[in-house]
């Protein structure tokens, strides 16, 4: 046969084919199921506007996000979908606030899903914001996990000075993989958490310049000592540090500035959770210490279903009022994700490093907060809409060993690359 018609029969098989794709995918997109979305609104005050309405539709599966308005006639394929709303409310004379509503996993199938949100206003302080947590730690080059060298970092993401003495920084009870029937549920009341450490100080001891960062770590020393894979966190500005009642699981005291331990958990000493499975926050407690852990004592029941049977359980922890709270980040991963570990006045949303349970590719990762635009004068804007879904990049070198050009994976491969977020490099 002639090459050249034997050439063009086979473009026209392949024209044919693609013609048959079409017309699968035309008749796809006639199978998408109409969703009907009802939004209860809070109470807001008078005189108010709400405006700039949008809800966001994100494919679990594909991670493909899809906007609309609450009023738009809404289809969308078959599938798992995480929802969000949001919207802006004007009042004259008061600061503009924003509502918001989530739910996750909802399940859009058949010809039509009927879908009701209960949106919030979001609780927004000009105050610290946490820009990045590094929960996963490093490897050794044996292939042995490194820990100690896990931290978080605070950002001042306002054009004003803000003095961070009496901040609170905390660590959720709660898993984000294992949800329980809790009783009493606080939630729209107050997280539940288990390890609180508060940065000292008398007033203004500890200033964050516009653009500043803070950095509290678990362990102040040079990492790479003992760990070459790692790096230097001597110079961070605190670290927590537990008096551990366990001879052979003794913390190490740095030559770093200690938070002022008000309660943590543990007999030995606190690390942050290394595969990324709770949520961290930090706050302004307006009680003393004393005060605190007299009153805020939280007893809750829940029932265990084991393979033996259903054993009613009653455990401690202490409750942390929403509106104490500044910031929250929670984390998780995708093949074991439950729940959310706040109201989503909060927090509407979830990071993480990794996607299934004990993923060995989440080491050397940190979430870090997404960088909006840089202003004249070279201050970094982060986003910050109260979801940790679309506020933070996941799986990024974190920023201390980007700085430090130290090793990022466990071959000791350094970094060489300054970012803002993550993704976003530095000029």
């Amino acid at each position: 046969m002639n090459i050249r018609i034997k050439n063009l029969i086979l473009i026209a098989l392949a024209l044919t084919v693609l013609s048959a794709c079409d017309d699968v995918l035309t008749s796809g997109e006639s199978s998408r199921t109409s969703v009907n979305v009802a939004i209860n609104m809070p109470e807001l005050p008078a005189g108010a506007e709400v405006a700039d309405r949008l809800l966001t539709f994100r494919n679990v599966s594909s991670g493909k996000s899809y906007q609309f308005t609450p009023d738009a006639d809404i289809e969308l394929l078959p599938g798992l979908y995480d929802v969000a709303f949001s919207a802006r409310v004007f009042t004259p004379g008061a600061a503009t606030t924003t509502l918001r509503a989530n739910t996750q996993s909802v399940n859009v199938t058949g010809a039509s899903v009927a879908l009701t949100l209960t949106a919030y206003n979001s609780i927004e302080t000009d105050d610290l914001i946490i820009a990045e947590v590094f929960f996963t730690g490093t490897l050794q080059p044996s292939g042995n996990q490194y820990y100690g060298d896990d931290y978080i970092k605070l950002y001042n993401n306002t054009d004003h000075i803000i003095y961070a003495d009496g901040l609170t920084l905390f660590e959720t009870k709660f898993l984000t993989t294992r949800k329980y029937e809790y009783s009493p549920d606080i939630m729209d009341e107050a997280m539940t958490v288990q390890a609180l450490y508060t940065i000292p100080g008398s007033g203004q001891d500890v200033p964050v310049e516009p653009g500043g960062y803070l950095l509290l770590v678990d362990t102040g020393i040079d990492h790479r000592v003992a760990n070459p894979n790692s790096f230097d966190l001597s110079g961070a500005d605190f670290e927590w540090y537990d008096v551990s009642s366990v001879p052979k699981n003794m913390d190490i005291d740095g030559p770093v500035a200690n938070l002022d331990k008000w309660y943590c958990y543990t007999l030995s000493f606190w690390v942050l959770h290394n595969r990324g499975f709770k949520a961290f926050g930090i706050a302004r407690i307006p009680v003393d210490r004393d005060t605190y852990l007299k009153d805020y004592l939280y007893t809750y029941e829940y029932d265990e279903v084991t393979i033996a049977g259903t054993f009613p359980m009653s455990q401690t922890a202490y409750r942390m009022p929403n509106e104490w709270i500044t910031d929250v980040v929670t984390c998780s991963i995708n093949s074991d994700y439950a729940w959310q570990l706040c109201t989503p006045a909060l927090d509407c949303g979830w990071t993480g490093c990794g996607t299934i349970d004990k993923d060995k590719t989440r080491y050397f990762h940190s979430v870090r907060r997404k960088l909006l635009y840089v202003t004249d004068d070279g201050r970094a804007v982060l986003a910050d809409t109260n979801n940790s879904t679309e506020d933070f990049n996941r799986m990024c070198v974190p920023s201390e060993i980007e700085l430090q050009h130290t090793a990022m994976d466990i071959d000791g491969t350094p970094a060489t690359t300054i970012t803002y977020d993550g993704v976003v490099p530095m000029p």
